[in-house]
């Protein structure tokens, strides 16, 4: 008979095994997209019947990904369904689901559990099973592994479990899913070698590393690393303002030393599906070791502040003007969490906007990346996008520069806004209408 690992290999190499990506979001669409384009058989499962729908429609709900690509894929084999017994089909199921906190920002790795649990009727023999979801280290073993091992399957014999972080950019167009190298750890030997064979076919640079608690601790050093820069120059802006030097300015010419120094720039806050979620994954399964994380968690409490800082120098350049915040109209430009996409997870925009609210402002937003402000899991606002015009830009009696998306035109909004909050530092010139936050 012949080897479950070895046999698996060879379909991954012959490009003979069907791939399944369970979760098909930002992460997993790029990833399906890849597949399809070299040659896989590709099979999407979500539990979103819209998502579903629209995919085997050929019709894209993210807006870096074209309708063209998927309707493409969908020529080329690829199929969307709800049905997760299909899973048994698959040779390959890569899970990449979200992992958000809960409201006491510990972990809430629900999704990773319900969706291996969907699946644990239809693992079998000669498939490799990978967690692309950001998560504590420990969670391949301790959450995956005995809910997929069981009395005729064995992890390192005949089926495999690996951990490859995502790394995905949005709208970053000098990477794309092929070209970002792949971390990957695997439970044992063999499923580290079913892991690479699934993952060198599709991704330029495959790193391999000893466990899947290595891969883990990867992805959140990756990320803290640059929660923890940013929450830096946050607090280095909070200072450089009171002192009266612009940061942006002392930031760039910092910048130019070639060695020892990497430029990392304030703003309103963290946003994302990683850098503003996955450090507290960290601080909360380092206490069960009994330590305490003191740069991650103050890093964290720095940035969680951004969005009340904002505010506040909004209310101070409304007191000049002689003006409450209470009943004031204050347009909100950019609510993505990044600028030129429509991701809104965990956009610090948000906060901005629940904070004037919950202050009693007549809140608006313009994005043209965002023309209806989406059904969201904790946030709420029954708006659309306003349209930048001269006339519009002059209704408001503030604009919150809080996401510097490359559409905007700052000319226009520079001389018409009554009081711009720069919390991106577009403006660099001294201005009377513009405050920096």
């Amino acid at each position: 008979m012949s080897d479950p690992k070895n046999l698996l290999v060879s379909k991954l190499n012959s490009k003979k095994a069907i791939i399944g990506i369970v979760g098909l979001g930002y992460v997993g669409l790029p990833l399906m997209l890849r597949y399809n384009e070299i040659g896989f058989r590709v099979l999407g499962i979500d539990i979103d019947a819209g998502k579903v729908n629209s995919l085997n429609a050929g019709k894209s709900y993210i807006e870096h990904i074209s309708s063209d690509k998927l309707a493409k894929a969908r020529e080329t084999g690829f199929e969307a369904t709800t049905d997760f017994g299909r899973a048994s089909e698959c040779d390959a199921l890569i899970l990449c689901v979200p992992t958000p906190l809960n409201k006491y920002r510990e972990p809430d790795i629900s999704f990773v559990v319900n969706t291996t649990e969907a699946l644990q009727p239809y693992f079998r023999e000669g498939q490799v099973v990978s967690l692309e979801s950001t998560t504590y280290p420990g969670t391949t073993e301790e959450e995956l592994l005995p809910r997929i091992q069981n009395d005729t399957l064995t992890v390192g014999v005949n089926i495999f479990l690996i951990y490859s972080p995502e790394r995905e950019d949005p709208g970053n167009p000098d990477f794309e899913t092929r070209t970002i190298p792949k971390v990957l750890g695997g439970h044992t030997p063999n499923c580290l070698e079913a892991g690479k064979a699934l993952y060198e076919q599709a991704i330029d640079q495959v790193v391999t590393v000893s466990t899947t608690k290595a891969a883990e601790m990867t992805k959140l050093l990756e990320n803290i690393h640059r929660a923890v820069n940013i929450g830096l120059v946050n607090e280095m802006k909070i200072v450089a303002d009171r002192m009266g030097i612009d940061l942006f300015e002392v930031i760039d010419a910092a910048a130019t030393k070639p060695f020892g120094f990497t430029a990392y720039y304030p703003g309103p806050g963290l946003g994302g599906h990683c850098i503003p979620i996955d450090p507290f994954y960290l601080t909360w399964k380092a206490r069960e070791y009994g330590l305490h994380t003191r740069f991650i968690e103050l890093s964290g409490e720095v940035n969680q502040a951004m969005p009340e800082y904002v505010v506040n120098k909004l209310m101070d350049g409304l007191n000049d003007a002689g003006k409450p915040l209470k009943n004031s109209k204050v347009l909100v430009l950019g609510i993505a969490y990044k600028k030129n996409v429509d991701d809104m997870r965990e956009s610090p925009s948000v906060t901005i906007m629940e904070l004037l609210q919950a202050k009693g402002a007549l809140v608006a937003y313009s994005d043209p990346h965002v023309p209806i402000f989406p059904k969201m899991r904790e946030h709420h606002f029954d708006l659309s996008s306003v349209e930048l015009t001269e006339h519009s830009l002059a209704e408001y009696d503030a604009v919150v520069l809080a996401t510097d998306h490359e559409r905007f035109d700052y000319d226009l909004i520079k001389s018409k806004a009554q009081l711009i909050i720069d919390s991106r530092g577009k403006y660099r010139e001294p201005a009377a209408n513009v405050i920096k936050a």
